[in-house]
């Protein structure tokens, strides 16, 4: 079979979105498919992939559509996947209607379209003409059921994947009949995961953090960008220090990425330093889709605390990475808490933005060996019930070939 994978941000660009479809892509041609990767100029790497990559779009405008065409035309796959969050795209309303016109040129092929977010593009910002031609394309390809913001990928998918149910209901918010075409498939871990090796992970992460063997390692994981809930993490773990010694936070990820600006991570540095715990707090940089460096520093910790300001969803690829390395997780409920996460079973769950709250959850894990017993085996079946890869690969394939998704 041949798979076409389109997606907007692809790496070496720093950004969730392009570890997840470079690794999507990995895992599938792995499967003995023949796929081909179609993203933007800059995804240029001297890397040696299982697939074809091609970096040709230099933009995903109007004026790029005959070239999107084109590759379609030649390319002649057996399904298209296509990777869709708004700003992958630039905001631009033209990818939103790539699934009609694949359809308008190769009927056979089967069109699935994953949502990273549920958000779609926004022509408002764009120029008079965008729009106008945007007006032009809805008209063309039947208005019913032409979403301003999503154009026709909900109507016109074969097939839809979500990352989670709280993005299912905001996407059925815009296309009622989605529940008849959708697929809830969480991403798996985003990172390449080492192996625990009787404790050799461990102690090689804690010799790159300059942690002893003896004291707890509390580990927050992903890119530094403001709603992951830092500035109740800092303040929280303050309280911490008040209480306990031999306790130091490990932040594990880019201090930046693709799609959010550096001065963010400064004013978490900032409050580091107001708050007095700079000494105690480790920043690990940038981790690479092309090494296995932050699941060894994930192997050295205790403890993983993702504190997000909105609640804790199943599209958190962070999560994933967590629950796949077997820490006990910490994390907040939201105003609506997705129907997988039990607490005191597989997270321990708190209030957003309450850093009084986050602290006695940490001491809580920190002064209960059975209760960090309880969590790890929740996180580990978390793992394999939701964010495995073969999983995911399996039920993405089944979707290539036509088969109902259960």
């Amino acid at each position: 079979m041949k798979v076409l994978l389109i997606s907007g941000a692809f790496p070496p660009l720093q950004a969730g979105e392009a570890d997840h479809a470079f690794l999507l892509a990995r895992k599938l041609a792995e499967q003995s498919l023949d796929v081909d990767v179609l993203t933007t100029c800059e995804s240029v790497t001297a890397a040696t992939f299982p697939f074809r990559l091609h970096a040709i779009m230099r933009s995903w405008s109007w004026l790029e559509l005959p070239k999107l065409i084109k590759f379609l035309r030649s390319s002649s796959p057996d399904a298209i996947l296509l990777y869709y969050s708004g700003w992958l795209y630039q905001n631009h309303p033209m990818i939103t209607f790539i699934a009609t016109i694949s359809k308008w040129i190769c009927p056979s092929v089967v069109f699935v379209t994953q949502f990273g977010v549920p958000e779609g593009a926004l022509p408002h910002r764009k120029t008079l003409l965008a729009r106008a031609v945007r007006v032009a394309m809805a008209q063309m390809v039947h208005k019913r059921d032409v979403d301003y913001n999503f154009g026709t990928l909900l109507r016109d998918s074969d097939r839809v994947i979500v990352l989670s149910e709280y993005h299912h209901t905001k996407l059925e918010q815009h296309f009622a009949a989605l529940g008849r075409k959708s697929l809830l498939l969480p991403p798996p871990p985003i990172l390449n995961i080492c192996q625990a090796e009787d404790g050799i992970a461990r102690r090689r992460g804690r010799q790159i953090l300059h942690v002893p063997p003896e004291d707890f390692l509390i580990a927050y994981f992903g890119y530094i960008y403001e709603g992951k809930g830092l500035e109740t993490l800092l303040r929280a773990f303050r309280l911490v220090r008040g209480h306990k010694t031999g306790v130091w936070l490990a932040l594990i990820g880019g201090r930046t990425n693709s799609h959010n600006p550096a001065p963010y991570a400064e004013q978490i540095e900032a409050l580091c330093r107001e708050l007095g715990i700079t000494d105690s707090v480790i920043w690990s940089g940038n981790y690479g889709w092309n090494n296995d460096e932050a699941s060894c520093l994930l192997r050295a910790a205790d403890v993983g605390v993702l504190p997000f300001d909105e609640g804790v969803t199943l599209n958190r690829s962070s999560l994933a990475a967590v629950a796949a390395h077997g820490l006990p997780i910490i994390t907040t409920k939201g105003a609506v808490l997705e129907s997988v996460f039990k607490d005191e079973s597989n997270v321990l769950l708190c209030r957003p933005k309450e850093p009084e709250k986050l602290a006695q959850a940490i001491e809580r894990v920190l002064g209960s060996p059975g209760l960090r017993q309880t969590l790890q085996r929740g996180a580990l079946d978390l793992a394999n019930d939701w964010f495995s890869w073969d999983r995911a690969v399996e039920r993405t394939i089944d979707g290539f070939k036509g088969r109902a998704w259960q």
